[in-house]
């Protein structure tokens, strides 16, 4: 499978009807052209490649952005978390092919996911942002919010872990700065990686401690309320570690 990404937009084919993805083959784009290997999915090999100026895209192809892959469920599902993680890849690959530290270009390592400076010698990975998801609880109601800007649907705390953190210190970071509130008993849940954002997302579930009331941050939210387990209301689609923990309360399993 090539992963072609410009402009903001992927190069798939896109069946709308029977809701299926398909990324374009070697033979459908020519073989004299530079592949870079991202990663593989079971059987399956994903490289990237680059397009020159004029570039047309093959038959029953055309280019989608991230809108398009999270509007409706696409089939198979993991060619969806296939583009996400080739975005980070390939966000990566672009923005480090000259040294940061002297300039000169960068070769890939023949040894591990890395990019080498043949002058100065330093070695740069893969960029991952540790962040956290929290469901702040208080009885049977969970701490819902939306934010003023970008994803219109319900959602939790969110933030990135700060320099000197630990993940448990931005859970209670985070949830002061958007809420006000206090919070005690964090317990992990699980993880998921977010290409979108070169994330790695840490969910955690913990209890308000003390007074409920919540003083929103303005400026980043437009809402932030205590919702009864049988009233929220879930993503459109189950593909967030966010909805996964809304639905894990909602259905009373926490």
């Amino acid at each position: 499978m090539i992963v072609i990404y410009t402009n903001g937009k992927f190069l798939l084919s896109l069946d709308e009807k029977n809701h299926t993805i398909n990324f374009p083959k070697c033979n459908e784009l020519g073989k004299d052209r530079e592949y870079q290997y991202l990663f593989s999915i079971d059987d399956e090999d994903f490289f990237y490649s680059s397009v020159e100026e004029g570039f047309k895209c093959p038959d029953n192809f055309d280019l989608y952005d991230f809108k398009d892959l999270r509007k409706e469920y696409l089939f198979p599902k993991h060619y969806v978390f296939a583009a996400f993680t080739a975005f980070q890849l390939i966000e990566w690959y672009e923005s480090n092919k000259y040294c940061g530290r002297c300039g000169h270009i960068t070769e890939h390592s023949k040894s591990e996911r890395a990019l080498l400076c043949p002058k100065c010698g330093q070695t740069v990975y893969p960029r991952i942002n540790p962040a956290v998801i929290v469901g702040v609880t208080s009885g049977d109601k969970l701490l819902l919010t939306k934010y003023r800007a970008g994803f219109a649907h319900n959602a939790l705390v969110a933030g990135f872990t700060e320099i000197g953190e630990t993940m448990e210190e931005t859970v209670e970071r985070e949830v002061m700065e958007e809420t006000g509130l206090q919070v005690k008993n964090i317990r992990y849940y699980k993880s998921q990686p977010w290409g979108i954002a070169s994330d790695i997302l840490m969910g955690f579930f913990c209890d308000v401690d003390g007074d409920d009331s919540i003083k929103m941050d303005e400026e980043e939210l437009k809402y932030a309320q205590w919702v009864p387990r049988q009233e929220i209301e879930l993503q459109p689609l189950e593909y967030s570690l966010t909805n996964e923990m809304m639905k894990l309360f909602k259905e009373g399993k926490l």
